[in-house]
């Protein structure tokens, strides 16, 4: 019996299918192809996030930072990085501590 994933997964899932005595077929994804299995990655955890809640969230929200990390070293980046430009983004733009949710807008005549 076959199980077909297509999918990017983590560098320690075929060893631990080989240790259920299961065969993976993997190949090694080009940058292009795997830049594009990132995003792919990224819309998977961004939805499981959305399912889920408590620890279980948290979980998700690491998987979904571990994409981010690769993603942005692809670009050239860190990790480190992107968590900077974001604090300056919060100085520039504040955060999200107050909750603000903008209706609309009027435009003066």
């Amino acid at each position: 019996m076959e199980r077909v994933y297509n999918k990017l997964v983590r560098d320690n899932i075929p060893d631990i299918i080989k240790a259920k005595n299961e065969k993976p077929v993997v190949k090694t994804l080009s940058d292009k192809e795997f830049k594009i299995e990132l995003e792919r990655k990224l819309d998977e955890e961004y939805k499981e996030v959305l399912d889920s809640s408590g620890k279980e969230r948290v979980e998700e929200l690491a998987d979904m930072l571990e994409v981010i990390k690769y993603l942005a070293k692809l670009e050239g980046a860190s990790l480190e990085d992107v968590i900077e430009y974001a604090k300056e983004k919060s100085a520039k733009r504040g955060a999200f501590d107050n909750k603000i949710y903008l209706e609309k807008v009027i435009e003066n005549e």
